[in-house]
């Protein structure tokens, strides 16, 4: 058989023989974009985002996850010098796999974590850009974290800890490798053969989904090359019909060149997504809490990482515009999660354990802000509404003029949510003067106010 004509059958036999489109679901983007979100995403808000792989190893500049394709195929003088300076000539990128340990590595322990932020998912990275994958992939040949490295199936693992927690798993996937020979060959050719396509894209898409059956697939790696190149279509097609997961998994959007912020389940649009007004489509916003990488950066300063009030204001803005907030931490080579990214999570999780009812479930309100006496963003849910407070006014006094009042309408404080505040309306047509308490200690200078019976 020749190569072209293995490689379509390959395909063939993935899309017909594995699973195919016997669903309500066709390998069409009018089709798949018309199946509805399961509801438990909307619901969950707020995930955790893990970057980790072989890039942690050298943990080192700039997105350090790229710390690969900076090096060998940009010649980034940054990354250049620090091998010439801390490794022997002839080291190689594949030489920092055995150095990835993982020794240190404890998923209950993680899982703990995750669970004590306030964390409704989690998303894991699989597989990124470098190709190395996290679970015992039989398409990577010895190049995962069973033959190299950890010698053990972290995907695996992470998963069943998570899961035990009742926390929903979600996997990161990189649909492309930058040096992967057979990529290479496809992107020379300008995507018209599909060799790596069908050898290795798909099968392992395949096989996470029906090894780990994933809550949510986080396909990353698409700008290069179009969806019809990929073969998305079909693959979701499979996914939305037939797969062990059909009727719970989510996707985003980064399926191809073009699809994003066009087609899929949610809207990732772009790293760090942050629109200004309430998307026509539900949208996620990944956000590295190292502002200046996704992996691991052993120079990481603290000055870099985000304080918590600035982790917990950007997840309300994102809240109360519709969308969900995805966190990114980066864990060491050794399988330990930096005590300043634990000290915020678990912040966050102390904040939501007060104010998580206005954030789990919420859906966005007719006015998302206003700024008379502090900023306030709003969320609401049935006929309540929450006003959070970036910040807490002066004289404890707050005027709201978004809110229109009743003679029913009841205001409280989240922290002290068995006592009434005092309110006066601000006018006939709207807005009311709230008196405060003394103010709470607050880590998050965040708070939340509880309005029941408004429009």
């Amino acid at each position: 058989m020749q190569p072209v004509v293995r490689i379509k059958y390959l395909i063939l036999n993935f899309l017909v023989l594995g699973g195919g489109c016997a669903g309500p679901y066709t390998a069409d983007w009018t089709s798949l974009d018309a199946r509805p979100l399961p509801k438990w995403y909307d619901e969950a808000k707020v995930g955790i985002f893990v970057h980790w792989g072989v890039f942690s190893v050298p943990g080192f500049g700039q997105y350090s996850e790229w710390f690969w394709y900076w090096w060998r195929a940009q010649g980034l003088p940054e990354n250049v010098q620090f091998m010439q300076k801390n490794y022997a000539p002839g080291f190689t990128y594949a030489d920092f796999a055995p150095r990835f340990h993982a020794e240190f590595f404890d998923p209950e322990s993680w899982a703990d974590l995750f669970q004590a932020s306030g964390a409704r998912y989690v998303v894991f990275t699989a597989k990124h850009h470098e190709g190395f994958t996290n679970w015992p992939s039989s398409t990577s040949f010895n190049w995962n974290s069973m033959d190299l490295g950890p010698h053990r199936d972290l995907v695996g693992d992470l998963a069943a800890a998570v899961r035990k927690r009742s926390l929903r798993m979600g996997i990161y996937h990189s649909l492309y490798e930058w040096f992967h020979p057979l990529y290479v060959v496809d992107k020379s050719s300008g995507f018209k053969s599909q060799y790596f396509v069908g050898t290795k894209t798909l099968p392992e898409l395949k096989d996470l989904v029906i090894t780990y059956k994933p809550d949510l697939i986080w396909s990353d790696g698409d700008w290069e090359a179009p969806d019809t190149y990929w073969n998305s279509t079909q693959f979701l097609a499979w996914l939305y019909n037939d797969s062990p997961v059909k009727d719970e998994v989510i996707t985003n959007d980064r399926w191809g060149r073009g699809c994003s912020c066009r087609h899929g389940g949610y809207y990732n649009c772009a790293d760090r997504f942050t629109p200004t007004t309430v998307p026509n489509h539900k949208w996620e916003k990944c956000q590295n809490m190292d502002t200046r990488s996704w992996g691991y950066r052993r120079n990481m300063n603290l000055k870099e990482v985000m304080d918590l009030p600035s982790v917990i204001g950007d997840m309300v803005y994102v809240v109360a515009l519709g969308g969900n907030y995805l966190l990114n931490i980066g864990p060491t080579a050794d399988g330990m999660i930096a005590p300043v990214f634990e000290e915020r999570l678990r912040g966050l999780g102390a904040w939501l354990e007060v104010n998580g009812e206005a954030i789990y479930g919420s859906n966005p309100w007719r006015v998302q802000t206003e700024n008379t006496t502090v900023t306030v963003w709003y969320t609401a849910k049935n006929s309540t509404v929450y006003a959070i407070l970036l910040g807490w006014p002066d004289k404890n006094l707050l005027q709201l003029m978004g809110p229109k009042t009743s003679a029913s309408t009841r205001v409280t404080l989240m922290d002290y949510p068995s006592k009434p505040l005092i309110w006066a309306p601000v006018s006939k047509t709207g807005g009311l003067l709230i008196i405060l308490p003394l103010k709470p200690a607050s880590p998050a200078n965040t708070w939340c106010l509880k309005l029941e019976k408004v429009s």
